[in-house]
């Protein structure tokens, strides 16, 4: 090859190496730089006049983007493997310090060049720029793994810590501290002051939680106003005194919302994970049970989960529940059964009155009556699922029977009353009472007969509102039941404001109605009292022939 085809040669491979994209940097066998080109010189800072002949390390100085620590320089790895490495990658998370201190999150490699001889002649580097793409990547990286309001992690992300921390106890035989954290008084305030200031109270709360412990742990929002705190390499005595640091802290801290102040409180459970404990599931089961020992205890105080302990063990059986309930409702494990509702005056079946009744099937196929489950479906608030569930189903159902009556010409379904209990929570539900006008306008068959039951307590718990529930309900033609009457302390009182068309009177008078004269005497007045008013009277858990 003569000179000048050596020469163009060399121009061509110099004009090619400037207008890639890539940053490329060519040394010597010395490590000294020989080669820069444009992109190179606009991430390193340094341009090719000051950088040639000086050490690669000098120009091309990594660190480790999370840790800080300063990296090997590529070409150290190839010289250690020689012309039998073919590439070295750069780490994951490489970062470029420019000269002026600009960092670059780059990936790139460094390649050996060698001779005929396969001797190594130098080093070249080439490397890019993906600061923006590993940015974004980050942000959703955060984003799935933390709180959008409070910035704390999530739950999915904690539970992976709690997962790093019950292997660590079983290799290594370290002790971790678990804590599940209630805050009281939440949804008062979010539901006196609207939901703006609840996310607020979420944030200052996080802030203050934060404040107690060290920055090794790790604090989460794992529900609406439930945080839980990761304490690691800690004994059960240090934890506890975390725990109290962080009550006290809550107590004396006051929430401001508009020129009014409200106290707070927190109740928390506390649950040692060590080479005993037995998976994820457990561990969070334990410390819910311990959290929620702690608020039936008087709320605002601390509970250390004990595995002997009865009512703890009580509380984990509800969790239990909770996740059988949800279990239920996707594999459709729950069956829904009808009882009569019985006139003692009339022998002629006029009127059908009839209660539907929510049943359960466990995995074996066994009937689980609702005294099972129910308290942990109100505990977990799944009573609103439950509900949703009994309404869609007893709905369609009685389409399927009103248009098999329509297509035989019998009119006997259109008397007919199906009685269906509402929660407390699903009342609560600012949805809810849409949801239920939108199935009822979805099906055909009559709205005269739903009567739906609600329980004393909870039609007084808030008055005005249920009061406007049940009127919207009653003008598209529902009736309403109010069950369980007579365990207020002021039942006759509210009723002029209620509009029920029948009162269920609470079966604890009824049990004793043949051995005690009071209790007979009481359901007297309250049968007077319903037919004056123009109500039916009806009397739940007859049991035998003389009641």
């Amino acid at each position: 090859m003569s000179q000048a085809e050596s020469f163009r040669n060399e121009e061509f491979a110099k004009i090619t190496l400037n207008s890639i994209s890539d940053g490329v940097i060519a040394t010597n066998i010395q490590k000294e730089v020989i080669y820069f080109n444009p992109i190179a010189k606009q991430l390193t800072g340094w341009n090719e006049t000051q950088a040639k002949g000086r050490p690669i390390s000098e120009i091309f100085h990594i660190i480790n983007e999370f840790t800080g620590k300063s990296l090997e320089n590529p070409v150290e790895h190839v010289i250690r493997q020689g012309c039998e490495c073919i590439r070295a990658e750069f780490a994951n998370h490489t970062t470029l310090i420019s000269l002026h201190g600009t960092q670059y999150g780059i990936e790139g490699s460094a390649t050996p060049m060698c001779d005929e001889q396969g001797s190594i002649v130098g080093f070249v580097l080439i490397f890019r720029d993906v600061t923006q793409k590993r940015n974004l990547a980050n942000q959703l990286f955060w984003q799935a793994n933390h709180d959008r309001l409070t910035g704390l992690v999530n739950r999915s992300y904690f539970e992976k810590k709690v997962l790093d921390a019950l292997e660590s106890a079983k290799v290594e035989n370290k002790r971790h501290i678990l804590c599940y954290l209630d805050i009281e008084q939440f949804k008062v305030i979010n539901n006196t002051c609207g939901p703006r200031a609840g996310d607020e109270l979420l944030r200052q709360i996080s802030k203050v939680i934060q404040e107690q412990i060290r920055s090794a742990d790790t604090l989460a929002r794992i529900g609406g106003d439930e945080f839980a705190v990761m304490l690691h390499q800690y004994n059960l005595k240090q934890a506890t005194t975390v725990a109290e640091n962080i009550r006290q802290a809550i107590e004396e801290f006051r929430f401001i919302w508009e020129n009014k102040s409200f106290g707070i409180g927190i109740s928390i459970g506390i649950v040692q994970i060590d080479c005993n404990s037995f998976s994820l599931e457990s561990i969070l089961s334990a410390a819910d049970a311990a959290c929620y020992a702690a608020k039936y205890k008087g709320r605002n105080r601390i509970q250390v989960y004990k595995a002997d302990d009865i009512q703890l063990a009580d509380q984990r059986e509800q969790r239990q529940w909770s996740l059988e309930i949800r279990q239920a409702l996707e594999t459709n494990r729950l069956r829904l059964y009808i009882q009569p509702i019985v006139s003692t005056i009339s022998t002629e079946n006029r009127d059908f009155h009839f209660e539907v009744l929510l049943r359960m099937v466990d995995e074996s196929g066994e009937m689980i009556s609702p005294g099972s489950f129910i308290p942990a479906a109100e505990r977990y608030n799944l009573m609103p699922l439950l509900d949703r569930w009994v309404i869609e189903n007893s709905f369609s159902r009685l389409e399927r029977e009103f248009s098999r009556n329509q297509s035989l010409g019998t009119q006997s379904l259109h008397s007919s009353i199906y009685a269906i209990n509402l929660s407390g929570a699903s009342l609560n539900d600012d949805y809810f009472l849409d949801f239920l006008t939108q199935r009822l306008a979805c099906f055909k068959f009559s709205p005269e007969m739903i009567c739906f039951e609600i329980t004393e307590t909870v039609a007084i718990s808030d008055l005005n509102k249920i009061s406007m529930f049940m009127s919207k309900l009653k003008k598209l033609g529902c009736r309403f039941s109010l069950d369980d009457f007579g365990a207020g302390m002021s039942s006759f009182s509210y009723l002029k404001t209620l509009p029920v068309d029948f009162l269920k009177i609470d079966g604890k008078f009824i049990r004793d109605i043949c051995q005690d004269p009071t209790t007979c005497a009481i359901v007297q007045s309250i049968n007077y009292v319903g037919h004056v008013m123009g109500l039916e009277t009806i009397a739940e858990n007859i049991e035998n022939t003389q009641t």
